[in-house]
């Protein structure tokens, strides 16, 4: 065990003996020196359950029932141990710190087992949808470069310039799509730590839209964003990234989508994110599942459409669990889906005051 969790046992067992202890002071002078023995065999089974292994909670049956012997029974500050009601308190006391352990040990080791077996799940299921939504692309940018190479003689300049145009806009959507599975990955690993710098929202949200823009130049989007100055403590590119997926995320699957709108607004001391359109909106069973990574990997890749799979979602949950925030989609009342994720901002001296 490393020193973090070794002091934190450490604490916890002190102080819940202290807990008890004080309480003992109080029910002796109270006349109610019967149920102090009670009160450190509570301790003893809190100190079981919230620390890791058995030597915590042994430990401090032992320590209780010195504490119950020799301070709280007659003849005080002397330490009797034959007296069979300590012995009986002693092995009662041991044996809850036991089996509380040991319990609390299988159930510790059942999480961790059930949260590696999802995990694993989602890896699979992540695998699936990426292999999925990698093959039309790679397939349109082979048989594009081949046709340029074998039949080059025979194409006409507007179908080698269709080509190469396809080539370059499934090569951009390749390494998108690389760039969210490398944010995912390394965020859920731990090798990433967020660094996060004051950013004014206005210049992340023009840094935004002059990317978007650049990649869907005929796609409308409206912004509604606060005209005071806002400072959001976070990974400005990171974020950068939510945003965009989320736009994109729009732009590939609202079917019908006439409108497109950004509204950022604040609320206490949290800045508020919706990416909303009027499109087809979310089917409802799988708005359970839409930032797993695998919401979509049942549908038909024979259509030649990208799909990202759910990709960019995880991405973004991930990204915002990072930062301490939350994310949600819903549909909206009058059509289409509403993404909505919180961060929060910088404090001023004006609010800590």
């Amino acid at each position: 065990m490393n020193t973090k969790g070794f002091s934190k046992n450490i604490l916890i067992s002190i102080g819940f003996l202290s807990v008890a202890f004080a309480f003992s002071i109080l029910f002796q002078k109270l006349d109610v020196e019967e149920h102090i023995t009670t009160i450190f065999v509570f301790a003893v089974f809190l100190i079981s359950i919230f620390t890791e292994g058995y030597i915590y909670g042994v430990a401090s049956a032992l320590a209780g029932t010195f504490a119950v012997s020799y301070v709280f029974t007659y003849p005080y500050f002397s330490f009797v141990l034959i007296i069979p009601v300590h012995l009986i308190s002693a092995a009662i006391m041991v044996a809850i710190a036991l089996i509380t352990s040991m319990l609390t040990t299988k159930i510790k080791r059942h999480e961790a087992t059930k949260a590696e077996s999802e995990r694993e799940r989602m890896r699979a299921n992540l695998l699936r949808a990426v292999s999925h939504d990698l093959r039309t692309p790679l397939t349109t940018i082979y048989s594009a470069s081949s046709t340029l190479r074998d039949k080059k003689a025979v194409l006409t300049d507007s179908q080698r310039d269709s080509m190469l145009q396809s080539i370059q806009e499934d090569s951009e959507w390749l390494v998108r799509m690389v760039e969210n599975l490398l944010s995912i990955t390394r965020i859920d690993n731990g090798t990433v730590k967020i660094v996060k710098t004051p950013a004014i929202l206005d210049e992340l949200v023009d840094s935004v839209m002059t990317k978007f823009l650049a990649r869907y130049p005929g796609q409308n989007v409206l912004l509604d964003i606060p005209e005071e100055i806002v400072v959001i403590p976070v990974d400005a590119i990171l974020i950068e990234q939510v945003i965009i997926n989320l736009l994109e995320n729009a732009v590939f699957h609202a079917k019908g989508m006439t409108q497109l709108s950004l509204r950022i607004f604040t609320l206490g001391n949290q800045a508020i994110f919706e990416i909303a359109d009027n499109g087809c909106g979310i089917a409802e069973d799988k708005l359970k599942h839409i930032f797993t990574g695998c919401y979509e990997v049942q549908q038909d890749v024979s259509s030649g459409k990208k799909r990202f799979a759910g990709i960019g979602l995880s991405v973004c949950a991930t990204i915002i669990k990072a930062h301490g925030g939350e994310i949600t989609a819903e549909n909206r009342k009058g059509g289409g889906a509403l993404f909505r994720f919180t961060l929060a901002k910088e404090e001023t001296a004006d609010a800590q005051q």
